[in-house]
């Protein structure tokens, strides 16, 4: 209760109140924080009366509204002004800072308890055979970007075939079976909810867990996001860098939060990856199909958003970060190697110059001094040649198929 009040008074006061950056920054942290805590414990207790996989989604899907918020706001700017870089630059970072980071995050924080708790390193995340839903729908909606990539363009065709891909998603979700087992593994506000005897009284506590947790982070998204780009400009980070990564860090923070909490108790780590895994497909489908029809109603007709060679870029390589993230997770398991190979491009990327404004890796006229294209190009494609070696070197344990024909055949029986 103290900390569902602090939450509503935190965010309702960064949104009302006119405090400067610092202040501002420092309440609405503590109201993401708490929202986000507020929400984790819902989704824990919320598994046990429906899919687990759908709670998370629409848990994830609550924790991306900052994300949502600001590229809509994004997109309805670019039509009014005619620049498009914003609107690619937050799509794509806002993406390979979920994949790239997030989930090797997940594993390193869960190994790390796993040690203390336990003695012994951690090997694997291990999913079960019903995340295979989630597996395939991100590896369906990141292969599209390899249209959208090809036809140098973004429409509401995408839009429709990102919507629906998410919306069936969504269903496929709904249709699993509920948790039956682990409820004394559940910490105190968790199990508090799941055994309240009055039906009614439980679905009133969970929704306004919800309602309250994603109020919350509308509420402090623009206050939050306004008071880190003025630190953030005073510290001298472009506008473009903030855009692409300071301002998608802050926005997929509930993320990271939530995921932290559940991995610190090892025996929820997978339902930390999957909250990750849950919030990059929602992203890689709602979010980027949101794009065209925002950009289409500010522009007051039908338009194509065009795409130039960076652009271009940019979404290849969100591609084949979230295109290695799904075969990873074709084994239905996430290992040291895959969060390992997974960083380390991720922060490969970062040494080269480009619009992000960051130093080159070699000294002019090497090797290495690539432009900035090619070499988020050649990164793009080490994603892609450790995709194509994860599935050679695994192909004999790949269970994806049977496991997703197991998750169809319990639907039928839910």
């Amino acid at each position: 209760m103290g900390l569902a009040l602090f939450s509503a008074a935190s965010s309702g006061a960064a949104r009302i109140l006119a405090l400067q950056p610092p202040g501002a920054a420092a309440l609405c942290f503590g109201a993401v924080v708490s929202a986000a805590l507020l929400i984790s414990w819902g989704a824990e207790a919320a598994q046990f009366y429906v899919s687990q996989g759908l709670a998370i989604a629409f848990i994830a899907l609550l924790q991306v509204v900052p994300e949502f918020m600001v590229e809509a706001v994004i997109s309805w700017d670019a039509a009014k002004s005619g620049h498009l870089d914003l609107v690619f630059a937050n799509a794509s970072g806002s993406n390979r800072l979920l994949t790239g980071f997030g989930w090797p995050l997940i594993f390193f924080v869960t190994d790390f308890y796993h040690r203390r708790k336990r003695g012994s390193p951690l090997e694997v995340l291990q999913l079960t055979p019903h995340h295979a839903i989630e597996v395939a729908a991100l590896l369906l909606a990141s292969c599209w970007y390899l249209v959208i990539v090809f036809r140098a363009r973004l429409t509401l065709l995408d839009s429709a075939v990102l919507g629906s891909t998410f919306i069936t998603y969504l269903w496929l979700l709904n249709r699993l079976p509920a948790q039956k087992e682990g409820k004394e593994e559940l910490l105190a506000p968790s199990r508090f909810i799941v055994e309240l005897e009055s039906i009614w009284l439980r679905r009133g506590v969970l929704f306004a867990l919800f309602a309250l947790g994603g109020t919350a982070m509308w509420a402090v998204a623009h206050p939050f996001l306004g008071a880190m780009q003025k630190l953030a400009i005073a510290a001298g980070v472009s506008q473009f860098a903030f855009v692409q990564w300071v301002a998608p860090f802050l926005t997929e923070f509930p993320e990271k939060v939530t995921a932290i909490y559940w991995s610190r108790r090892v025996t929820l780590a997978p339902m930390a990856l999957l909250n990750m895994v849950s919030s990059t497909v929602n992203q890689y489908t709602a979010l980027v199909a949101m794009i065209p029809i925002a950009y289409t109603i500010s522009l007051g007709r039908v338009a194509p958003i065009r795409m130039d060679s960076l652009h271009r870029t940019e979404i290849f390589l969100s591609f084949a970060t979230a295109f290695y993230g799904a075969t990873c997770l074709l084994k239905l398991h996430f290992t040291r190697a895959n969060a390992i190979a997974m960083l380390s491009l991720f922060l490969l990327q970062f040494f080269y110059q480009g619009s992000i404004h960051l130093p080159r890796l070699g000294p002019p006229g090497s090797a290495l001094a690539l432009p900035p294209i090619r070499c988020h190009v050649a990164v793009a494609w080490a994603y892609l040649v450790l995709a194509a070696a994860e599935v050679a070197r695994n192909a004999g344990k790949l269970r994806f198929r049977q496991s997703l024909r197991d998750s169809l055949a319990a639907m039928k029986h839910s």
